[in-house]
């Protein structure tokens, strides 16, 4: 049995990352085995530029911390080498800088799950998470339909203008 300091020094771990799993969007659960440091220092930049936390985590603390907010059915994926990428603003960023090392490190770095507004989802609804371009991106879409109309109704107006012999400027 550990002695009394340890064990409120692992409380106190477990109380915050339960309550930073708590304010997360989302998150995603890795298997980071046989990575580099350089891998690893550019993936942690690539998270930092996204507002992603992503940490290391010991699999027993992390199941404590799942545990406590009812996500139980994350108990299986903590086996081997845990890593723990969250973000509190935008559920898509961690799936999508995480999915992105995986296709790159191809095998050495491994999706196992994810959680999204408290609730467990699937390995497939974290990969299409993925697959959602990033949130300016998607402006400039909706942006861009928005103002299709609006231009061709001025390209239609300024022909028949021209048409009618009026300058066009």
């Amino acid at each position: 049995m550990p002695n009394a300091k340890v064990l409120s020094e692992k409380q106190a771990i477990v109380a915050s990352l339960t309550e930073k799993l708590q304010n997360a969007a989302a998150g995603v659960i890795v298997d980071y085995k046989g990575i580099t440091v350089a891998e690893d220092t550019a993936l942690r930049v690539s998270c930092r530029e996204n507002n992603v936390d992503y940490a290391v985590v010991k699999n027993t603390l992390l199941r404590f911390a799942f545990n406590n907010l009812g996500m139980t059915e994350l108990d299986e994926q903590l086996n081997g080498t845990t890593s723990l990428a969250v973000c509190v603003d935008d559920p898509v960023a961690p799936a999508r800088v995480i999915a992105d090392f995986a296709k790159k490190l191809n095998g050495k770095f491994e999706i196992k799950g994810g959680f999204m507004e408290g609730k467990v989802v699937s390995l497939e609804t974290v990969n299409a998470l993925a697959a959602i371009p990033a949130l300016p991106v998607l402006q400039a879409q909706v942006l861009g339909t928005m103002l299709a109309p609006i231009s061709a109704l001025a390209c239609v107006l300024k022909q028949i203008a021209e048409k009618d012999g009026a300058a066009a400027e």
